[in-house]
């Protein structure tokens, strides 16, 4: 029993602090935050959690999930290709209605601040970032054998692209604080995922 109550606990923390540290980044999120954001002491979290980083590491893992499980959801109501590539534009275009995106990728707020300073977050960027990459090469793949997209497709070239894309574009949303240049690269990227139907 004492075991559940801990998970449960550990949890709470994840949950309540995930956007604390994709909002305040890793080296920006304080003990203090942690308690603030979960009304624990000191203590309990620490009861919980080794340390800041393994919070760290679980938080990414958590906000990473949440994404993917988005996409899953919406990837999997259609047996189309096409329309299966179409739902990152769709919704990263639309990221504001969605909590966990609102503070913006964790794959690209954790990258930035994980390059030099947080080997072992790097490394869990990392493979989430391959994930991604792997995941939209097999949807590419898979569309190729089934003639909804041309035969001539490169599939790392079109995942490369499309993951720089929304990156670079989400970036720019959250730095110049409008959508300007995210609606105008996705839709860019609309149109180039519907020129690849075969």
């Amino acid at each position: 029993m004492k075991t559940q109550k801990s998970e449960n606990t550990k949890q709470l923390i994840i949950e309540k602090t995930s956007t604390v540290f994709n909002v305040k980044g890793y080296a920006g999120t304080s003990i203090n935050d942690v308690m603030s954001a979960t009304g624990l002491s000191k203590g309990c979290i620490y009861g919980n959690f080794e340390n800041k980083d393994e919070i760290a590491l679980s938080v990414f893992d958590y906000n990473f999930g949440k994404v993917t499980q988005h996409m899953k959801e919406r990837i999997l109501a259609t047996e189309d290709s096409i329309e299966r590539l179409l739902v990152y534009p769709h919704t990263y275009k639309n990221y504001f209605r969605y909590p966990y995106l609102q503070a913006g990728c964790p794959i690209l707020n954790t990258a930035t601040e994980a390059d030099d300073t947080h080997p072992s977050l790097q490394k869990r960027v990392q493979k989430a970032l391959d994930f991604w990459k792997t995941s939209l090469e097999n949807q590419i793949k898979r569309g190729i054998e089934r003639n909804e997209i041309k035969a001539d497709t490169n599939p790392v070239e079109i995942a490369v692209v499309m993951i720089s894309m929304i990156e670079g574009a989400f970036m720019q949303a959250k730095v110049n604080n409008h959508m300007t240049e995210l609606n105008i690269a996705m839709s860019f990227l609309e149109k180039m995922i519907r020129n690849l139907k075969a």
